[in-house]
């Protein structure tokens, strides 16, 4: 077997594909790993375009579409190799990319999941950082994951400003993010009950609590479109990124500590439910009611509070990212 299975979770994306999977196809050391589409119940062409075109990819084929995180965990279960990567289906992956992050991992055992530099697709003639994780991610004060090279929609050109290696980021993005099988087991896997959206975060989080690391490692770069499940601005994605925002804080922090930031929490989503009306946008005025509501029903499923308070703990935590965005004019980590 090999050491590392590449996985890339297919939804009715025949067309991401024909782009992206050739990509990934020729530029993966077949040496190391092997690539493995997960399909989720498509219902388009894509396992015709795998059988004929890719005829080398392992294709697991699920019965039904159950979401980024329940598809990923299925997937795993059937592959278990000793690392994994989560790809998605829309990133292109130049020649070399996989090779020094299991380097990384192999020499660094205290390390639980990694990401490479997260790159948009797409962008002529620069190298700009791509808004799913840019160059690793934190959570603020109050729980709003930002990244270094991406604070909210202020996003960076990559210059190497970042080209260092940090003690620990947070979170690594699901564009790309590898993680040793036996620990993503031993945690539980990605929360099937977050469907999709915000579940990488909380992956790490359970990482970080269980004694290891999560790095970004500037050594290896990919390049990801973006939106290919949820288009920016649909009031599906505004609701699952506020509902598992909520879900995230209160499984991940002590009990006293979410209740606080919670407290806080619905103050600021008050706002921002105040400022969709305001600017019109009803479907996403209507996400943010129903998010709140559904984590009120949910919140009961999840009994169990860790002692430590990952927010307090890391210094990147500490900043109030909403303040310095909006008021103190900061745009960059």
């Amino acid at each position: 077997m090999k050491k590392v299975a590449v996985i890339i979770l297919n939804w009715n994306g025949a067309a991401l594909l024909r782009r992206y999977l050739t990509t990934v196809v020729e530029n993966t050391n077949p040496d190391i790993a092997e690539v493995v589409v997960a399909d989720n119940g498509s219902t388009d062409e894509s396992l015709e375009v795998l059988e004929k075109e890719f005829p080398t990819v392992k294709v697991i084929k699920l019965p039904e579409n159950y979401g980024f995180a329940e598809g990923y965990n299925r997937a795993i279960n059937v592959t278990d190799n000793e690392y994994t990567v989560l790809l998605n289906s829309d990133v292109r992956t130049p020649a070399g990319w996989l090779d020094p992050m299991l380097d990384y991992m192999e020499a660094h055992p205290e390390v639980g999941a990694l990401q490479p530099k997260l790159l948009h697709d797409g962008v002529e003639g620069k190298d700009t950082f791509d808004y799913a994780g840019a160059a690793g991610g934190y959570i603020d004060c109050h729980g709003y994951p930002y990244c270094r090279g991406r604070i909210f929609d202020a996003v960076e050109d990559d210059g190497g400003q970042y080209d260092d290696i940090t003690p620990s980021i947070v979170w690594a993005s699901g564009a790309c993010l590898m993680t040793r099988t036996a620990l993503y087991k031993q945690v539980g896997g990605l929360d099937k009950d977050f469907f999709a959206h915000m579940e990488e975060i909380d992956l790490c989080w359970r990482i970080i609590l269980s004694g290891s690391e999560v790095k970004m490692l500037p050594k290896s770069a990919v390049y990801h479109l973006g939106g290919a499940s949820l288009a920016y601005g649909n009031p599906r994605k505004t609701y699952l990124n506020f509902r598992n925002n909520l879900l995230l804080l209160h499984k991940n922090l002590p009990e006293k500590d979410a209740k606080s930031t919670l407290f806080t929490r619905r103050l600021l989503d008050t706002l921002a439910w105040a400022k969709a009306v305001a600017t019109f946008h009803w479907g996403d005025a209507r996400a943010i009611l129903k998010a709140h509501n559904d984590f009120r029903k949910m919140r009961k499923n999840y009994t169990q509070h860790p002692t430590r308070n990952l927010l307090k703990e890391m210094p990147e935590c500490h900043c109030n990212i909403i303040v310095d965005y909006y008021l103190k004019g900061r745009k960059k980590f």
